[in-house]
């Protein structure tokens, strides 16, 4: 188990697109663990391998933000796939790990079903709304190359991408 660096926009590893896993399974318990330990010691709600720099297809959701227990694990999302999204839509402010203090309107699905193994390998389905909802897709956007800074337009990006020099020097 290990806290370890969360990787931050403009590193260019966020635009990995991130491989699926398939029946090789090989570190994948490690990789959630550490997964699990970064986003809670960040605060993070979810989390997505490529965050850490490994361009896997995997991500997690914190157990509350799933509405779950939450003394319960995360929900672990290997090779996921949105099969539903709500035609109602909810507009709403997201933040990052990988874009520590920004906060972006993004119009998501109010809810979704998303298809997944767990990491036992077994096929799951689980429908969200609300925070669960947004969550699962604004993660399955990291591993299809998509961030935050993709929502807003060229003055907005430019301002984000700025304010993060700044705090990075």
């Amino acid at each position: 188990m290990a806290i370890v660096d969360i990787v931050k926009y403009p590193d260019p590893r966020l635009r990995e697109v991130s491989k699926p896993i398939g029946d090789n399974r090989e570190g994948l318990e490690e990789l959630v663990r550490d997964m699990t330990d970064t986003m809670y010691a960040h605060n993070g709600a979810g989390l997505a391998a490529i965050q850490i720099g490994v361009p896997k297809a995997v991500y997690i959701v914190e157990a509350e933000a799933a509405g779950r227990n939450p003394t319960d694990p995360p929900l672990v999302f290997v090779d996921p796939e949105i099969t539903w999204l709500s035609d109602d839509k909810q507009n709403g402010d997201e933040g990052c790990l990988s874009f520590p203090g920004i906060f972006v309107p993004v119009e998501r699905s109010k809810a979704c079903r998303t298809k997944a193994t767990n990491l036992a390998g077994e096929t799951f389905e689980v429908e969200g709304e609300g925070l669960f909802a947004r969550a699962m897709q604004h993660e399955l956007d990291h591993l299809k190359c998509k961030l935050l800074i993709d929502y807003v337009g060229r003055l907005k990006r430019r301002m984000i991408e700025r304010r993060l020099a700044r705090e990075a020097s």
